[in-house]
């Protein structure tokens, strides 16, 4: 067993996007995420604008590029408003690199250092699925608002019940599954936690198979999906034709009452994700196990599923991008720590069903 990284946690997601103005206005009013930082050409950046939004332990960059002669902007036209960076805090930076390089890591960034009158903090960055990069960022004694460059920029979004990230979603390319879970745990040193097969997600006309990888402390889960051989073109593989490369499927975003975090950004027009039919009449008994009504679950199209240590509860948003390629979860861990095999089916059934509305089936 590969030894892990000593990873801390999630430092940030970074998207590059068309118009981060909007987006962070989207992330401030529909996510009820606190706008706290800013780069841009005010503060001396004048070749993109980047605003940091956070929520108890969660935070994102939502990034532009501002000129033509950005890379980034082939970035855009590749793959639309999509995740580029999911950045991990460590403290030994030079220490990391170098276990890194030996397990043959390619590089995007070699370790610098960045420094602004808040302190000095260093950074690395190294290649992962498509177009994406693992970011590795040693904080020091840095006091600033976010990152170095950053100047504070305060505006409140409101109390949606969000505490911080519990996993993200990765597509990849046919018969690259295996690749990327080996990747995670030769790299990364991270391990499988759960499988699925083709015939554990699918319906009579299209399958996806699914790991899931975790850190030692399951601090940081990933999973990673890959088409599975059907009939008809899976949502797997629509995400792929639509973003060009394997990318971010989706964040799912934790919360202490889904209830309450569901409620309120419905409320702020973001539209969820509809549950197949006779649904709830299959899982009546277990939300009343839960201590959950059936009405409200209904309204608010919140899945139920269980493990051996308690209830899990999520809730899909319908695509927040224009290209079906991005999503968002919400997900309440009442003790369970595995991720819902039904409830990772009905999600299936789910978005096949918008699949076949946009004529991608």
């Amino acid at each position: 067993m590969t030894h892990p990284i000593p990873i801390r946690r999630v430092h940030h997601v970074e998207l590059i996007v068309g118009n981060a103005r909007l987006v962070s206005f989207f992330c401030r009013k529909a996510l009820g995420l606190d706008l706290v930082a800013y780069r841009g050409p005010e503060t001396g950046n004048p070749g993109s604008a980047s605003y940091a939004l956070a929520r108890g332990d969660l935070r994102l960059v939502i990034t532009s590029p501002l000129t033509h002669e950005d890379p980034r902007v082939i970035f855009l036209a590749l793959h639309g408003d999509s995740v580029k960076d999911v950045a991990f805090e460590v403290e030994d930076l030079d220490g990391v690199c170098e276990v890194l390089e030996k397990r043959g890591a390619t590089f995007v960034q070699r370790p610098c250092a960045v420094s602004d009158s808040h302190g000095t903090v260093r950074i690395a960055s190294i290649k992962a699925f498509g177009d994406t990069v693992h970011s590795f960022v040693a904080r020091g004694g840095y006091d600033g608002p976010f990152l170095p460059g950053f100047e504070s920029r305060k505006r409140p979004g409101y109390d949606s019940g969000l505490t911080g990230l519990d996993h993200f979603t990765v597509n990849v390319e046919g018969r690259q599954l295996d690749r990327w879970v080996e990747y995670y745990e030769n790299i990364l040193g991270f391990h499988t936690q759960e499988t699925w097969e083709g015939k554990d997600v699918q319906t009579d006309r299209t399958a996806l198979h699914s790991q899931i990888v975790t850190s030692p402390d399951q601090r940081i889960r990933i999973a990673i999906n890959e088409p599975a051989v059907a009939s008809r073109r899976s949502q797997v593989q629509e995400f792929l034709d639509y973003h060009m490369t394997a990318g971010v499927q989706h964040l799912a975003l934790t919360t202490g009452d889904i209830v309450k975090t569901a409620t309120a950004m419905k409320e702020n027009g973001l539209e969820f994700l509809p549950v197949p039919e006779g649904y709830y009449d299959r899982i009546s008994a277990l939300a009343g196990q839960c201590h959950l009504d059936r009405d409200t679950l209904e309204r608010l199209n919140i899945l139920v599923d269980h493990d051996d240590k308690g209830c899990l509860l999520q809730a899909w948003t319908r695509p927040v991008t224009d290209r079906p390629t991005l999503f968002l979860e919400l997900i309440e861990r009442r003790g369970a720590e595995t991720f819902g095999g039904t409830s990772f089916k009905t999600l299936f059934e789910a978005i096949e069903v918008e699949q076949a509305r946009r004529g991608n089936l």
